[in-house]
């Protein structure tokens, strides 16, 4: 079954088997055998030759949104080779199937449009869910990334659009973690757009009206969910994305005891700034504890960050009330202050009593923080006052500057060594290249991106069958990422393991969540395996043609029948 699932590289409810998608791979028996020989070339080309093929293709063009769209036809087509690809050098990749050009590729989805990915479902479809997912091919689906397209990266609204990020990152979820793909399922809910551009757009793909709010779209998401646990079972791991802050830790807190179920942007964006405090630790000689912690930010990512530092705090001894004390948010109106009217419920927990102040150097200037982090997706925000301020503060300041894309970095690598005398401590959301300091030191910038987190949390929970993910297993993924960087030399900067190491730190991740959950009895993969690595590792998703011969597999009969 896995050998005829592992060439359905189709993502939409047409024939499953298209044997021809290798190319001149095959072998001459296996062309013979396929009643294809003729039909292709007579030269033999491995798949390295093919990997090749594609690279050069790749290097010919100047723009990352070709670039996007050349490796995307690529999946289409041939999705061994696609993650073939991808693993030959995730790093040069990465930025182009994930952010940074994901986020261009989303705004203007409607030219890069060719085949359709994943199950679109509009608010229209109430009542006929089930059915609809019923018409998705594979009936054995592990894990489902879904969003609404409210809040794409820092982008905003972008409806229908949005559906590169599902697809992004379930990508990812492979070439990152292993997970297989054909077990994978992108998902967008479409309720509508309320960006005027898109409705206008006459390439836009999705409903031209604005976004349906209100009971009908929680009776949508209720259906949502039934629906997949009744199809898929109580173990598909159902992963939110970009859904705006209103919906966001709402729909979390409603959800997550019931399903097995997470939110990247408020627990996965937590898990790997995490890593990197605890990473910053190494250079700044002190516990977390000692740090007083500044958002620029008060959205999904702040406050899930600013909670999973809360708990990484009481872990080493200090009260929950000292540890609030410790951190204060920004939003856009300002210093989040007790007192100030319209506080979420989830910002009151870090509203301090303190005067309300709104300009962020006079905020820096007054709470002294000796971390700075930024999540409101206002590029620039760190200027040079409060780089230079943050650096007279503290020998080490350490500076996050955590916002996609790279337009809405609040500082660049290079601005932030700059003005704090090549001291700061930095990490980024989306990449920046190595900076060279006036003393011919060359620092790494860190990027904290959420790849890092959620391949290896989804293989974990998928692995032992996990029903519900609490916090802890994304303190305890920080705590596994943060621990890989111990095993790399030359280290000046870095605060995250090298990408091309992500593999094996997805797989590290998983082990370890495997073997919490046995222990505390919330797996359902029974009996446990001796060995939970070998297990995981024998999960793992091959990027390797398989082979085709008759006397290794027989095909079935629809296989057999279709045509070149």
């Amino acid at each position: 079954e896995e050998t005829s699932l592992a060439i359905c590289t189709s993502p939409t409810p047409i024939s499953c088997h298209e044997p021809h998608l290798f190319g001149m791979a095959f072998t001459l028996e296996e062309r013979q055998q396929l009643n294809i020989h003729g039909l292709l070339p007579p030269c033999f080309l491995g798949q390295d030759a093919q990997v090749y093929t594609i690279l050069q293709n790749f290097e010919r063009l100047t723009c990352d949104l070709d670039r996007y769209m050349l490796l995307m036809s690529l999946q289409d087509r041939n999705e061994k080779l696609f993650y073939k690809v991808l693993a030959s050098d995730i790093e040069k990749f990465m930025p182009i199937v994930y952010t940074p050009t994901v986020g261009l590729a989303c705004q203007q989805y409607g030219l890069a449009f060719r085949r359709p990915r994943g199950l679109f479902i509009s608010i229209h479809d109430r009542g006929h869910i089930a059915t609809m997912l019923k018409s998705w091919p594979e009936s054995v689906i592990k894990a489902i990334v879904v969003t609404d397209g409210e809040r794409i990266l820092g982008l905003g609204d972008l409806g229908c659009y949005g559906m590169g990020i599902p697809v992004g990152k379930l990508a990812l979820y492979t070439a990152c973690g292993g997970v297989k793909p054909y077990q994978c399922l992108p998902v967008m809910l479409d309720v509508g757009t309320d960006n005027e551009t898109l409705l206008k757009d006459p390439l836009y793909i999705g409903l031209r009206h604005k976004r349906i709010r209100g009971q009908a779209y929680d009776d949508l998401l209720d259906e949502f969910m039934e629906a997949v646990t009744e199809r898929y079972g109580m173990n598909c791991l159902i992963q939110f994305e970009d859904f705006a802050n209103a919906n966001a830790f709402r729909l979390l807190n409603k959800y997550r005891n019931k399903y097995c179920t997470f939110n990247d942007d408020i627990q996965g964006t937590a898990s790997v700034a995490v890593a990197g405090l605890l990473a910053a630790l190494r250079i700044t000689k002190n516990k977390l504890s000692d740090h007083t912690v500044l958002f620029q930010g008060a959205g999904e990512a702040a406050l899930g960050i600013a909670n999973l530092v809360l708990m990484a705090m009481e872990k080493e001894g200090l009260s929950k009330d000292a540890a609030i004390k410790r951190i204060w948010l920004v939003d856009s109106k300002g210093l989040v202050v007790k007192g100030r009217a319209s506080l979420t419920h989830e910002k009151q927990r870090f509203a301090h009593e303190h005067r309300e102040m709104k300009n962020l150097e006079d905020i820096v200037k007054d709470i002294k923080p000796s971390v700075l982090i930024g999540v409101a997706a206002i590029g620039g925000a760190f200027t040079p006052q409060i780089l230079k301020d943050m650096a007279a503060l503290n020998k080490h300041p350490i500076i996050f500057a955590l916002s996609n894309p790279t337009s809405k970095a609040e500082c660049t690598a290079e601005q932030c060594y700059k003005y704090t005398e090549g001291r700061g401590i930095f990490a980024s959301g989306s990449p920046f290249d190595p900076v060279t300091l006036p003393s011919g030191k060359t620092l790494y910038p860190g990027q904290g991106n959420n790849s890092y987190v959620f391949p290896g949390v989804a293989l974990g929970v998928i692995s032992c069958g996990m029903r519900h993910i609490d916090e802890n297993v994304f303190l305890t993924t920080a705590e596994v990422l943060y621990s890989k960087l111990f095993k790399f030399n030359n280290l000046e900067g870095r605060l995250y393991p090298p990408l091309v190491t992500i593999q094996d730190v997805s797989l590290k991740i998983a082990v370890r969540l495997a073997e919490e959950a046995y222990r505390k009895n919330t797996a359902s993969t029974y009996p446990q395996p001796k060995d939970l690595e070998a297990f995981i590792r024998s999960q793992v998703y091959s990027t390797d043609y398989n082979s085709f011969v008759a006397d290794s597999y027989t095909w079935p009969e629809e296989a057999m029948k279709v045509k070149l």
